[in-house]
């Protein structure tokens, strides 16, 4: 055969071969994009483009980004279907990963997604996002970066100690306020303030500012069907909703917008009772009993779902104070009261959820949950509940002893979330309002002396706003600014004692100035004296009248080895005062 002969036909073969090795590898190709595409129901899932919406990003505050995917799924809010993260490391080499939230769009159409975040750094974030369909990874955006810049925020609430919480930028707190659990509803159930109750300026906008100019800081509310229903229908028994099918209420999604953005302008910080949500297929969601709430596998997803929206939208804020699981859930457990939950049921689901909830807030905001008196063995001590709680009425004198016993026993801070005078709505709390405007005052002092990290939260914010007792939290809030600033967050207990034993009296030490408060709960004036034990041997002493708000001017005094007696202290039947020493 001619060598040229040859020659074409090798080069032919070859060139066959080429066209095989081609078909071969397309088939492949061809192979891989139909497994890939059984996998996410025949549907190429991508990350369209990311784009952040802010100008600057500083150091606590918030930053969003709009991010288009297209992608195939039924229920973008189902984690197990569809779910999409941000995955960020921050200046210092931390990994966090970012829950992101649907916004809007359409099954196999591009649909919008946000990311809200707030660095907690200063410096360059490198981040990506991640698309999972069945709790898998299936798409990721190319890796890009933002610089956060210093900022003049403070950052999230942290534990610190028994007596307060501790921000980013490591400044002290205390939390002072009241118990805000709801706007006004469409149809009250009160007895006697049903008008009131029903009053429509008790709203947000008028409510937070009102707090706000009393020297209040903290706050509690309730999602609930008749209050920031994001899990509702319909049947809202207030006017402020509307009707949808959505699966998240979107009126109840602007209104918590709303909260949120009002609480942080006014540097207000809410203990936000998540609650149970609906488990009812009327709004369509699994149907499941109350028992069975905290131990069907499918109830649990539904509620981690739920988590991880109200994480994802929310969870940037400095405005969540707390996420508070359930309202009083030893009576959840008593509800029906023949056949009581399993209370190991109860303390299982609260360690699953608050491990849960932790794991998916890259923020790491505080975690309670809340009893009315029965305690749930196990509860207290569920090692990512960062706080206990219960609520007490009608025993004021409770307060102090119940905060220190359950911090002693538990090594963890403690909180009254609820007190008052009365509990029963049923009655006209105008036969006693001496008594509960007294009680709302007493709440207030007796934890401001107390190591808790939040002072006792009062009920009945419609009564006292009317009689305009609320004001008062000003009073006890210009005691606690003077002992923040004294002990720079510092707060020990001090010894002082009374001539008078009819007399209470509470001693606490910040820094070099001592505070003692002194309260006759008697019918009878009292001509008393304190003696309680300094450093200086020429210390000053300021009283403040709590009525009044009037702080007197420094006098000199003297101590005899170190030991300081205030003679001539005189107080009328139910007056209290704080003496100063400096």
């Amino acid at each position: 055969m001619p060598l040229a002969l040859k020659s074409r036909r090798a080069n032919r073969h070859c060139h066959f071969n080429q066209i095989s090795r081609m078909k071969k590898i397309v088939l492949l190709y061809l192979l891989l994009a139909s497994i890939n595409a059984s996998d996410t129901f025949g549907q190429e899932n991508k990350i369209v483009t990311s784009k952040v919406m802010n100008k600057v990003v500083y150091q606590y505050a918030k930053a969003e980004w709009d991010i288009l995917i297209t992608a195939e799924f039924a229920n973008a809010y189902l984690q197990e279907e569809i779910s999409l993260d941000m995955v960020i490391t921050s200046p210092t080499g931390k990994k966090l990963t970012l829950p992101c939230y649907f916004e809007r769009g359409k099954s196999n159409e591009t649909s919008l997604w946000k990311a809200r975040f707030t660095p907690q750094e200063v410096g360059n974030y490198a981040y990506k996002f991640q698309l999972n369909k069945q709790e898998r990874p299936v798409a990721s955006s190319v890796k890009k970066t933002f610089s956060s810049k210093k900022g003049t925020g403070k950052g999230i609430l942290h534990a610190k100690n028994d007596w307060g919480f501790q921000f980013d930028n490591g400044e002290f707190f205390r939390g002072i306020g009241e118990n805000l659990c709801w706007e006004s509803r469409a149809n009250d159930d009160s007895k006697f303030f049903k008008a009131l109750h029903e009053k429509p300026k008790y709203n947000y906008e008028y409510m937070l500012r009102s707090l706000a100019s009393h020297g209040g800081n903290y706050y509690r509310t309730w999602i609930c069907s008749w209050n920031l229903p994001l899990d509702w229908n319909s049947n809202f028994n207030n006017s402020r909703y509307t009707k949808s099918d959505e699966y998240f209420n979107p009126s109840a999604i602007k209104k918590l917008d709303r909260m949120i953005d009002l609480s942080d302008s006014l540097g207000l910080y809410v203990m936000l009772t998540l609650g149970p949500g609906s488990y009812d297929e009327r709004n369509g969601r699994y149907a499941t009993s109350t028992a069975n709430f905290f131990v069907d596998e499918k109830a649990k997803q539904q509620y981690r779902n739920r988590l991880r929206f109200i994480v994802a939208r929310w969870g940037y804020s400095n405005a969540i104070g707390a996420w508070e699981f359930f309202n009083e859930i030893d009576n959840v457990q008593f509800r029906d009261r023949n056949n009581p939950i399993d209370p190991a049921a109860i303390v299982q689901w609260h360690d699953e959820m608050s491990a849960y909830i932790k794991k998916i807030d890259p923020f790491k905001h505080l975690v309670t949950t809340s009893i009315s008196h029965r305690d749930l063995k196990g509860l207290n001590s569920i090692a990512n509940i960062d706080f206990n709680q219960k609520h007490i009425y009608k025993n004021n004198k409770a307060l102090p002893t119940t905060i220190v016993s359950y911090t002693n026993q538990f090594k963890k801070p403690y909180v009254i979330g609820e007190f008052g005078y009365e509990y029963d709505w049923s009655k006209d709390f105008n036969l006693f309002a001496d008594e509960m405007d007294s009680d709302f005052k007493r709440g207030l002092w007796y934890g401001l002396f107390t190591p808790t990290p939040i002072l006792p939260l009062s009920w009945w914010w419609e009564y006292f706003d009317d009689r305009g007792t609320d004001a008062y939290i000003a009073r006890v809030r210009k005691v606690q600014d003077m002992m923040m600033k004294a002990g720079r967050g510092s707060f020990l207990i001090h010894k002082a004692v009374a001539s008078s034993a009819q007399l209470e009296l509470y001693s606490v030490k910040c820094g070099v100035e001592t505070y003692i408060y002194v309260y006759n709960p008697t019918k009878e004036t009292i001509k008393a004296s304190v003696n309680t034990q300094v450093k200086s041997t020429a210390p000053t002493l300021q009283v403040y009248t709590c009525e009044t708000g009037a702080l007197s001017s420094p006098r000199k005094m003297k101590s005899v080895s170190k030991q300081l007696k205030i003679n001539d202290i005189t107080l009328a039947a139910n007056a209290d005062l704080v003496l100063i020493i400096k």
